[in-house]
């Protein structure tokens, strides 16, 4: 079964751009320990500072839906509520 690719797209309501900046960094070291975790990368739009973005591998969806439900993603859900404008997510196969 190949790889899943995760790129997850989140806007900061722009009076929380440093809430919601902190809150994903603390997420890289604990989901970059967990099992199945390949690729956890935290990108900053250049041009938009409220527009961060997830480049993310598992090596199932599984391993996805397992870190889903991980406690440090339950607290981050938490920490920022009412803090972004929206999360887009979009489930990815390498296929070249």
């Amino acid at each position: 079964m190949p790889n899943l690719t995760i790129l997850a797209h989140i806007q900061a309501h722009p009076d929380h751009i440093t809430r919601v900046h902190d809150a994903l960094m603390a997420l890289i070291a604990p989901t970059r320990a967990e099992a199945g975790c390949i690729q956890y990368d935290l990108h900053l739009d250049t041009s938009d500072p409220a527009h961060f973005f997830f480049f993310e591998i598992w090596t199932s969806r599984e391993a996805w839906q397992a870190h889903m439900a991980a406690p440090h993603l339950v607290r981050h859900a938490a920490d920022t509520q009412g803090a972004t404008l929206g999360v887009t997510v979009h489930e990815m196969t390498q296929i070249g």
